[in-house]
């Protein structure tokens, strides 16, 4: 098992995936930023002084990050910032969730009339951050086994 999971064309196929959900992610965010701000609005988590920039950012930091982790450049700091971003994601739909607030969750479409169920956002951020850890540790280990031989 482990030799499978340290197999480079399994590592490289699985920064793919994670790569380019986070860079399919971002487009719709980064073609219309008014409609992801509304959506971080219905959050209700940060200071309306921080919505337009956070809108703004977020989408590029997702597409930045996806595409650096699909060229493998700086790739433990772009899964770092993949695996931060989806806990950050994870507890603002927990608690929005918990506060019993129905909103469109933002993570692949802008419009405001996409519900989601928050709970199964959840369990697909857990999959996402699972498959990211998974590169975090065997990127580092795959590097220092090149630099050994």
């Amino acid at each position: 098992m482990n030799k499978f999971l340290e197999n480079k064309k399994i590592l490289f196929i699985s920064r793919l995936i994670l790569g380019g959900l986070f860079i399919y992610a971002s487009a719709d965010k980064i073609i219309h930023p008014l409609q992801f701000a509304q959506i971080v609005h219905n959050y209700r988590f940060l200071p309306p002084e921080f919505i337009n920039i956070w809108a703004i950012i977020l989408p590029w930091m997702e597409f930045i990050a996806g595409l650096m982790l699909i060229i493998g450049l700086r790739t433990k700091a772009s899964i770092l910032l993949i695996n931060g971003l989806l806990i950050i994601f994870m507890v603002a739909l927990a608690v929005t969730a918990a506060r019993g607030i129905n909103v469109a969750c933002g993570c692949f479409t802008t419009s405001l009339q996409a519900k989601s169920n928050l709970i199964f956002r959840i369990f697909e951020d857990v999959g996402m951050l699972i498959l990211g850890i998974y590169i975090f540790f065997f990127t580092q280990k795959a590097k220092e086994e090149r630099i050994a031989t």
